[in-house]
């Protein structure tokens, strides 16, 4: 790694939490579908009120219907849940450790979670680096699924140490997805970001807040979108590279009147397409 030496720290912690946990920690009986890991943005361009708004957003959108109904519903096998919170180098926290979804006590639980979780930072930059080099070791120990996702969410670019290519470079993140939800405010560069430094791997997306009180909203439509296992162009009559979800789960899922602005970023999608299933890689 050379000068990177700052980061060799992650890089061993990740590995070695592969090695011990290569054997298997979780039953084999367990079939999971999904291991998918919420990574919340709290650097210091969060203020409190767009803090509560993303965590109470990511609340109610994991205890709404269309999405518990995905979860539990949406495939053979179980889906695992992850959620930390990021900022500066060294500034991770646990929210919810690897938790199986397996019913909906499981999911009342991690709803709890957020409702009682205090936020862990709000000083420091933002080294989206470091998070995803976290988000590594956490899959290094989650259970075994057939498809593994990071779920990054932020307001601004990298601006600490390392960034995205760095920790794809040399982390152990192969046969990851890594997907982005983009809340657009101050940082105009940020959707540019997103798209060119964070999402990679198979049927990689971003998707759009166009603002904290617009995250809830984003964050449904995300996960849904995930936890299905879906790659969505446009549909007929919409514009190139977006998506109604509500199309999909019906017209209560989501609130009409903010529809139209909706928008989700397919990896390549710059031509229509109709509604497909998942096989082809987006790298």
């Amino acid at each position: 790694m050379g000068e990177h030496g700052e980061y060799r720290p992650l890089v061993r912690a990740a590995l070695l939490a592969a090695g011990l946990w290569a054997a298997g920690a979780w039953p084999a009986a367990a079939t999971c579908r999904l291991a998918l890991v919420l990574a919340l943005d709290v650097s210091s361009s969060v203020d409190a009120q767009e803090y509560e708004l993303q965590r109470t957003g990511l609340a109610g959108a994991l205890n709404a219907p269309e999405i518990r109904h995905a979860i539990l519903k949406g495939g053979k096998g179980h889906v695992a849940l992850a959620i930390y919170e990021w900022s500066g180098r060294y500034k991770q926290a646990m929210l919810l450790d690897w938790s199986l979804l397996q019913g909906h006590g499981d999911i009342d639980r991690a709803v709890a979670a957020l409702a009682r979780a205090t936020r862990s930072e709000s000083e420091f930059p933002t080294a989206m680096g470091y998070g995803l080099g976290y988000a590594a070791g956490l899959l290094a120990r989650a259970p075994v699924c057939a498809r593994r996702v990071i779920d990054v969410s932020g307001d601004g670019v990298n601006n600490e140490g390392f960034g995205p290519r760095l920790a794809y470079r040399h982390f152990p993140l192969s046969n990851v997805t890594v997907n982005g939800l983009v809340v657009l405010g101050d940082a105009p560069e940020v959707l540019d970001f997103y798209r060119s430094e964070v999402i990679r791997g198979t049927n990689a997306f971003v998707e759009v807040a166009s603002g904290y009180d617009d995250y809830r909203r984003a964050m449904s439509r995300k996960l849904f979108r995930e936890i299905n296992d879906i790659m969505l162009g446009a549909l007929p009559g919409r514009p190139d590279g977006s998506i109604d979800v509500a199309d999909l789960v019906g017209p209560v899922a989501f609130d009409p009147p903010q529809r139209a602005s909706d928008l989700v970023d397919p990896v390549g999608a710059k031509h229509a397409l109709a509604l497909q299933p998942v096989g082809v890689a987006a790298e």
